[in-house]
């Protein structure tokens, strides 16, 4: 479903003449779950650019955390790499005030956990390599700096929730984001 959802919007982003401004940019993220620290992509166009006073923007993003941990117990030792990616989509709304411009929005996504084990040593059952993905919800709050028009530094905050029927604040997690955009 996301996959669909992925290509419809690529289709919408790079061939409609209403989407008039585009921006791409690169993120360095950390959040409070193991792996910490990542890096994020993200693409971003211009919707509904008739509405004065307020940017609405279709946003798609990526992001990648890698950590590997050893593992060291009395009767066995092994390395093991947990790799965490996520995607997805969102709806972004914001408002120019000077040279900062502050931004919220809210969208669905995917994240998918590999678990990796390797150099296993010692007696006892091996660990299993194991691979999870979920379907989550996120609500963001950012704003982004316009230094030069072409090139604008951000920070963003990110709560991301799992539970797609009833939230629960204990199965989420936050992440906080500094990057760079490009705007063409």
């Amino acid at each position: 479903m996301l996959k669909r959802l992925f290509t419809l919007f690529a289709l919408v982003l790079f061939t409609s003449p209403v989407f008039a401004q585009f921006e791409i940019g690169a993120s360095y993220e950390l959040r409070d779950e193991d792996p910490q620290s990542g890096l994020g992509l993200r693409v971003e166009s211009g919707i509904l650019n008739s509405v004065p006073l307020i940017n609405f923007g279709l946003r798609a993003h990526f992001s990648y955390f890698s950590d590997e941990n050893t593992v060291n117990r009395d009767t066995f030792s092994y390395d093991r790499d947990i790799q965490n990616y996520d995607y997805g989509v969102a709806l972004t709304a914001g408002m120019g005030v000077g040279l900062v411009e502050p931004y919220v929005g809210l969208g669905l996504g995917s994240e998918t956990v590999d678990l990796k084990t390797s150099d296993f040593q010692g007696a006892g059952q091996r660990p299993q390599n194991d691979r999870e993905s979920n379907i989550y919800w996120n609500t963001f709050a950012g704003a982004k700096v316009t230094i030069i028009p072409l090139v604008k530094p951000f920070v963003e905050y990110r709560f991301t929730g799992r539970d797609l029927e009833m939230p629960d604040l204990e199965d989420k997690t936050g992440r906080i984001m500094f990057g760079v955009v490009l705007s063409l």
